[in-house]
């Protein structure tokens, strides 16, 4: 696009481009902005001196619309003071031609000028294109991952017969219990660090370490000896180990470390009468303490050889009983007030067992 009030002007550079270019002539910068409107041209020559509205004041209309800031612009002008050429520049200019102006000159100018804009183009392309390449390999990747680590926590579940559907159950209880907390602030300065949905991906492997336990042990539908309880009550222990070598061979430690630390925190007790370590109250990490309680109602409302499932009800005050002994106080107000959610989620999962 031409903008000039000289008709003589309009016409020598039309016939100087017309033969490389489209060229729209414009004799106004009001009737330019109307163009603009309609149509959006590779590059504008403007001329700064003109009635009723100036190249200055044409260029800031330009430079502030998002659909046509883009354009370069370059000044054609009379002008030839420093001032002119400066105030130019500054509202957006990307060349200031002095006329009259070498023909030769101002094909140079705009050729540049254009080379540019399909350069920047092309550029923008091509790390739109890169992004949306890293995002589906990322994509794939986390998928991937999640696969494995889903397929590694069915693992244990084909290995016990009787607690079908348990990860799916307990990750979902995990989660009802991690909005719990965004919702109620409690322990919000904690929560507000992690990542809550790998974090409750981790949790998926809480139980990895019973790859461990005999089948003997881990499928018997009779009360456990001390001996086999002792054994049962190695399997935080040992999937804390596995954890923790797998992080060894891999830079992505962040997912792994949260599964090592609920593998290894799930089974302890705010009183201190738990297992492994015998930890009490905070000194059990949150996300072990908040693990205890989804464990601890999935096993309640399921079935086992032992014993019939549990109702909600029955499951709820047995867990709100133990609020202090087994479990969290604050954990356990957090899980009253989503106790609905719990109860939806193991008639949702139900059919998986």
């Amino acid at each position: 696009m031409i903008v000039d009030d000289n008709i003589t002007n309009l016409t020598v550079a039309k016939k100087a481009l017309e033969d490389l270019y489209s060229v729209i002539p414009v004799s106004s910068g009001k009737k330019a902005l109307e163009f603009l409107t309609r149509t959006y041209p590779s590059l504008i020559l403007l001329d700064i001196e003109m009635p009723e509205m100036d190249g200055f004041d044409t260029i800031q209309i330009i430079k502030s619309n998002p659909d046509t800031r883009d354009i370069p612009v370059i000044f054609l002008t009379a002008k030839d003071d420093n001032g002119s050429e400066l105030e130019g520049l500054k509202l957006g200019a990307v060349d200031y031609i002095t006329k009259p102006f070498s023909i030769p000159l101002l094909l140079q100018r705009i050729e540049l000028h254009i080379e540019l804009v399909t350069q920047k183009q092309e550029l923008a392309n091509y790390n739109r294109n890169l992004s949306k390449m890293v995002k589906e390999q990322t994509e794939i990747i986390s998928e991937l991952q999640h696969a494995i680590i889903h397929t590694l926590a069915e693992l244990v579940e084909c290995r016990d017969g009787t607690t079908g559907g348990h990860i799916v159950r307990t990750r979902s209880y995990f989660e009802i219990l991690l909005h719990a907390l965004e919702d109620t602030g409690y322990y919000s300065e904690e929560i507000i660090k992690w990542d809550l949905d790998l974090i409750a991906e981790s949790a998926q492997l809480h139980d990895i370490g019973k790859v461990a336990i005999a089948d003997s042990i881990l499928r018997k539908p009779g009360k456990l000896t001390d001996a086999e309880f002792s054994e049962i009550k190695s399997h935080p222990l040992v999937g804390e180990n596995a954890i923790r070598s797998a992080m060894c061979m891999t830079k992505s430690k962040e997912f792994l470390s949260n599964a090592a630390v609920i593998a290894i925190s799930h089974h302890e007790k705010w009183d201190g009468s738990g297992y492994p370590y015998g930890l009490a109250g905070e000194e059990i990490p949150l996300s072990g303490r908040l693990m205890a309680i989804a464990d601890v109602y999935d096993a309640l409302v399921s079935e086992r050889p032992y014993k019939p499932a549990f109702t909600h009800e029955e499951a709820t005050r047995i867990i709100t009983g133990d609020a202090n002994i087994h479990f969290d106080p604050i954990l356990i107000e957090a899980f009253i007030q989503v106790g609905d959610q719990f109860r939806e989620a193991a008639l949702l999962h139900a059919d998986e067992d």
